[in-house]
């Protein structure tokens, strides 16, 4: 495994960020979200409207990276053998042969994953969860680097089916794109007058750099006190008024995890207060599941973490 100091594992970050950004106008943020998440070894949930650039970014991200990229359009009769593969009879030798899915890749794109059935979206838990699937009894290891996109759409519930919250709690972070200023906005109408920038984007890492990344992040130090903040944020959120179900265990390690990337990215071989209250809301809100006469009284879960993150006292 090649060993990368901080200084080369923002350089590589910054080759990819700005290899995105050729086609993401105005999404610093979203795609300093989404790298942690990769480097730190979660998954992402993108929710926002139709047309923000969820899709585009995934792709983005994808051709960024020399690396195998996989999309899945989920749709309601969408099966699990359509994800995870199937074993077909062959007449020639008479054996099971076993033909991968889609999930067989480092970069999968889970498009309006609520469209599928619960069914099908249970298919991803073992994927996200543990970097296996289970198929006709036996298991198969996915590989070192594997990670998952999903998207939804907030506005349409016709047809879609909620993610449970042991789907979501799967999910490192969940974060919205938004719409971008009318500048940026302006430059994106220009960008696509004659063909779109993602048919121009050529990789500007290998496989083997973002695997580094990975290992380098896993490397940046978090202090004790750091770890009981971590810790106390997330407990705060179990102990929060309007809210059924805190932030789990779970919540606490992806926190820290990308916590260590992003101090990473920053050039730092060490995590400071800043780095976990960036990434807070992104990694907490959508695990918590709000009371309904909270939800009524127009209690988020955003605004819950919010409150939590300025409540919780920082170590000095």
């Amino acid at each position: 495994m090649t060993t990368l100091t901080p200084s080369t594992a923002r350089e590589v970050y910054r080759r990819i960020s700005d290899n995105i950004a050729r086609v993401m106008q105005g999404q610093a943020g979203s795609t300093r979200k989404l790298l942690a998440a990769l480097a730190s070894g979660g998954h992402v949930l993108l929710e926002d409207f139709p047309g923000t650039g969820k899709t585009t970014l995934a792709k983005a991200l994808a051709r960024s990276i020399d690396a195998r990229f996989k999309r899945v359009q989920f749709t309601p009769d969408l099966l699990p053998s359509d994800i995870l593969g199937v074993s077909i009879f062959s007449q020639r030798d008479q054996l099971f042969h076993f033909h991968e899915g889609p999930i067989f890749t480092n970069i999968l794109l889970a498009d309006e994953i609520n469209r599928a059935s619960p069914r099908t979206q249970s298919a991803l838990l073992e994927a996200m969860g543990e970097g296996q699937v289970s198929v006709d009894g036996e298991r198969r290891d996915l590989s070192e680097l594997f990670f998952v996109i999903a998207t939804e759409n907030p506005v349409e519930f016709r047809g879609t089916y909620p993610l449970p919250e042991a789907q979501m709690d799967r999910f490192a972070m969940e974060f919205a794109l938004g719409y971008v200023q009318p500048g940026e906005e302006v430059a994106i109408l220009t960008a696509q007058a004659k063909n779109h920038p993602l048919e121009e984007l050529k990789p500007c890492a290998s496989l083997v750099d973002v695997l580094a990344l990975k290992h380098a992040a896993q490397n940046v130090r978090i202090s004790d006190e750091l770890k009981r903040y971590v810790v106390d944020l997330a407990g705060a959120t179990r102990a929060a008024s309007g809210v059924q179900l805190g932030a789990s265990p779970r919540a606490s390690i992806a926190l820290m995890k990308a916590a260590q990337a992003l101090a990473l990215f920053d050039g730092l071989d060490f995590v400071t207060p800043e780095q976990i209250q960036e990434l807070a809301v992104s990694v907490l809100a959508h695990r918590l599941v709000m009371e309904p006469q909270a939800r009524f009284s127009g209690l988020t879960a955003r605004g819950v973490v919010e409150g939590v993150v300025k409540k919780v006292k920082v170590p000095a």
